[in-house]
């Protein structure tokens, strides 16, 4: 597909245009802050625990016996929430990725984002994908834990501001490289090295 070609499955014209138009209903009682955390299924709990300790880094908060949970469910965090991950054990067969596409973890700068993918290679974890995406035009690498699930890492998601304009399509940027990712930013987004 052409750079900047949008293809939303088949959903063109009226019907992209009624998926954007979609908003909350005015005098919602609630406003949700953030994705809060999320329970994985995992074949392997010690497996798993060790890739997600040793390879990116998180620390674990709390432990489920087999006698809470069965399978055994271990709590993970990233920053200073309880947790952000959870790993329940037992599954049978890897994920199918057919549920959740994927799960994306926020990294602080370009340069951390660029050791995670040095880091990731060293681990031997195989990447699927590495650069620009379209929509949101953060940078980012791609790739599986040892049950077949989808993960992200990224930096420099767009923000969307109070008057609650987005970029444009035109401007997506949509590169395969981190390295062509750097060279050929989107407009505004500063794509500096700051260290190497």
């Amino acid at each position: 597909m052409p750079r900047g070609v949008v293809d939303l499955e088949g959903l063109k014209g009226p019907e992209a245009e009624a998926l954007r138009r979609m908003a909350p209903p005015a005098g919602l009682p609630f406003k949700v802050l953030k994705l809060g955390h999320v329970v994985l299924r995992v074949k392997d709990l010690q497996r798993s625990v060790a890739f997600y300790t040793g390879v990116l880094g998180f620390r674990v908060s709390d432990v489920y016996p087999q006698t809470m949970m069965k399978g055994g469910m271990v709590f993970l965090r990233c920053n200073t929430d309880h947790h952000c991950l959870a790993l329940v054990g037992g599954m049978k067969e890897d994920a199918s990725a057919r549920e959740m596409h994927h799960l994306a973890f926020e990294l602080a700068t370009l340069e951390e984002l660029l050791r995670s993918r040095d880091h990731l290679r060293k681990h031997g974890v195989k990447i699927d994908y590495e650069g620009r995406r379209r929509a949101g035009c953060q940078m980012a690498v791609e790739f599986r834990d040892p049950d077949n699930h989808f993960l992200e890492l990224y930096w420099g998601l767009d923000q969307v501001g109070s008057d609650g304009r987005i970029r444009p399509p035109g401007e997506w940027c949509e590169e395969a490289t981190l390295e062509d990712a750097i060279a050929n930013p989107p407009p505004g987004q500063d794509t500096t090295l700051h260290s190497k």
